[in-house]
């Protein structure tokens, strides 16, 4: 019976001790973009890791009449192809802060690359940060989390 109570008592601390990690949110999954400027719902963009590293793409289009959008103003290989399964970011690295940092932030709107930061927002694990930079300026948008 004492063996018991001991064995139980080492469960429940093993579980106080493992559950948050078990349970807390990741910066991956599906999320669904929202354009800082005008509040207009954009995509749902999947974020993925690859390699040890964080990657995402565009699942589908949500805003009405651009489903089908190219990437017109891209050149290259990019140039007209569609947006929807485009990659916008890549090779993103974890660091100590539990943020993802990387040179491949991917604009298809505006055919752009920016250095980019993402991280989980410490009030809402629902809500991710995502912030590109181009020299000294920066913009970071707040994505909502899609739930399966």
């Amino acid at each position: 019976m004492n063996d018991g109570k001991k064995y139980s008592r080492w469960i429940v601390i093993l579980l106080f001790l493992i559950g948050p990690i078990a349970w807390s949110q990741t910066v991956f999954g599906k999320w669904k973009t929202i354009d800082d400027r005008n509040g207009i719902t954009k995509a749902i963009v999947e974020v993925y890791e690859e390699n040890g590293l964080l990657q995402a793409k565009i699942l589908k289009i949500l805003e009405k009449g651009k489903e089908n959008a190219r990437c017109i103003k891209c050149k290259g290989d990019l140039k007209d192809k569609p947006v929807t399964g485009m990659k916008i970011m890549d090779d993103f690295k974890r660091n100590a802060k539990g943020e993802y940092r990387g040179n491949r932030l991917f604009d298809p709107e505006q055919a752009m690359t920016f250095r980019g930061r993402v991280w989980l927002d410490p009030d809402n694990p629902d809500r991710l940060k995502v912030r590109g930079y181009l020299a000294f300026f920066y913009r970071t948008q707040t994505w909502h989390r899609v739930k399966e």
